[in-house]
């Protein structure tokens, strides 16, 4: 079955949403999704959303900030980009009907997080991802022009290899004419053909054994847009989140936002000691990425399994009206963050790599672009400052969308692609094959490619993946499809782009921090 559009979003987080938003009005807009429109990393986000509101913060120093953050990797047009149209982009948010918390005097609560000078982050409660989710949804699902297909899974993208040509990664002008799409309730796959194709598809989290990222974090768009010869950076910058919630077998692990340290909470060891301030001045509100590897050198030493983050010693009316979801959370499992101090561990949580973009979102195969967390757009550098990601993506699905609309009337639909090929494929007889693979896949990325590396850890990484994704790609091709199989097709090549990155950066910077190389001069202040 053919289906056809203007434009093709693949992803319903803030990103995709934002962008069909905007070039509904000029066209068809398709969004396929493969789980509830919901089910995103925003839906997830908690600590909110940055940018300059009140003096005495201003342009000037959000840049210093995410720069200093970013461990002098980013890229500065990029910074100027999203710091500076972030006050416009908020505006659009409230006009959407987001709301964000504000104080007795009706001015914005602004709350601090780690790496930030000033307070800037918009929030409302500690669910500040569920409410721009919810904001958006509501309008993608009144829109005449916009039709969600949820349940249905992005295969790959439709280039010229489709068309019989060989693409290789020096070919010129790679364009992408749609994506082939598996209907997974019917198990049919579906050729849709779009002038203009966005890929907002999210993170990689899963690839490790501990993240906050939901189930449908599998790295669907940075895989694909691999598989098609396209441009993809920095994915050694893994982000560990410093404050999970240690409670095994709990999958994703429940975050423990950053706000809660920007609002006073601080780290200790399980004997009660502080310890941040060995690593950082700024102790706790240290960047994510010097926390995280304080935690896990803690735990190294000490043989623990967590350490502790400690509120008990704030107003404890305050701390249950600034983040009731996690008070409720903890409460679920005993413990009264009151009066009890909460185990925390890090976990896996954001990936500043993915598919290379210009100021415009565009990638490097034509026709296509990439957005959110999916994109490297050089804001984040190294290290991703908190609260940063979900206005990158308003602020380049607003760039993307009047890109694309300015090209669109001179696009042609390409329908000479065929029909996806069924031929020689059964269901596979062992789905333990597809969760084996799954699990070593995670348990390798864990072992020798996590906070702390090591080229000894990373060809070792190198080797046992090279046999999961024989065997994976030997069951995808006498397979029919699904979207497990598809999914742990993905997470190895993430993986692998991941260990390729790292092996490659021969230093410590950011959240690459590995044995073999002492850390730049910068990361020691």
């Amino acid at each position: 079955m053919n289906i056809e559009t203007d434009y093709l979003v693949i992803g319903s987080g803030i990103a995709g949403l934002c962008y069909a938003l905007k070039v509904a009005e000029h066209g068809r807009v398709l969004i396929v999704t493969k789980g509830d429109i919901s089910e995103t990393n925003t839906d997830y986000a908690q600590g909110g959303i940055a940018s300059v509101t009140y003096e005495p913060d201003d342009f000037e120093t959000h840049i210093h900030d995410t720069l200093v953050c970013g461990a002098g990797q980013c890229d500065l047009a990029a910074v100027e980009q999203v710091v500076k149209n972030a006050p416009a982009r908020i505006k659009e948010l409230i006009g959407w009907g987001a709301k964000f918390d504000k104080d007795k005097k009706g001015r914005y609560e602004l709350a601090r997080e780690g790496g930030h000078t000033y307070h800037r982050i918009l929030h409302h409660k500690d669910i500040t991802g569920h409410e721009i989710e919810r904001t958006l949804v509501r309008q993608v699902k009144r829109h005449r022009n916009i039709e969600i297909l949820e349940h249905h899974f992005a295969v790959d993208l439709l280039t010229q290899h489709h068309l019989g040509q060989l693409v290789k990664k020096n070919t010129p002008d790679i364009t992408c004419f749609g994506a082939y799409v598996l209907n997974l309730k019917k198990h049919e796959v579906y050729t849709v053909l779009a002038k203009v194709t966005v890929l907002a598809t999210g993170g990689v989290g899963n690839i490790y054994h501990t993240t906050t990222n939901p189930s449908v974090a599998t790295g669907d768009g940075i895989a694909m847009v691999h598989r098609a010869k396209g441009v993809v950076k920095n994915m050694e910058f893994i982000q560990f989140h410093p404050t999970s919630l240690y409670h095994p077998g709990e999958r994703p692990s429940f975050l423990i936002s950053e706000a809660m340290r920007g609002f006073g909470a601080v780290l200790r060891t399980q004997d009660g000691k502080e310890f941040m301030h060995k690593y950082h001045p700024m102790g706790s509100l240290a960047p994510r990425d010097i926390v995280a590897r304080g935690i896990d050198n803690e735990l190294k030493i000490s043989g623990e399994e967590y350490v502790y983050l400690d509120i008990t010693h704030k107003n404890h009316r305050d701390v249950i009206d600034h983040f009731p979801n996690i008070y409720e959370k903890c409460l679920s499992i005993g413990i009264d963050l009151t009066k009890d101090m909460i185990p925390v561990v890090p976990a896996a949580h954001y990936c500043c790599g993915g598919v290379a973009v210009d100021l415009n979102g565009c990638s490097s195969i034509r026709h296509l672009y990439a957005l959110g967390e999916t994109s490297c757009t050089g804001l984040h550098g190294a290290n991703r400052l908190a609260s940063n990601s979900l206005i990158e993506a308003a602020v380049y699905a607003h760039a993307a969308a009047e890109h694309s609309m300015s090209i669109i009337d001179s696009i042609e639909l390409q329908k000479d692609i065929p029909a996806w090929d069924y031929e020689g494929t059964t269901i596979p007889d062992e789905m333990a094959l597809i969760t084996q693979n799954y699990k070593e896949m995670q348990q390798i990325m864990s072992n020798y490619v996590g906070i702390v590396r090591s080229n000894v850890r990373l060809e070792r990484a190198k080797r046992r993946l090279e046999i999961i994704y024989k065997e994976a790609e030997e069951l995808y091709l006498k397979s029919t499809l699904s979207q497990h199989l598809c999914e742990l097709r993905n997470l190895i090549a993430i993986s692998y782009l991941i260990i390729k990155h790292a092996t490659a950066r021969k230093e410590s910077v950011g959240l690459h921090y590995s044995l073999d190389y002492p850390p730049l001069k910068h990361e020691e202040k």
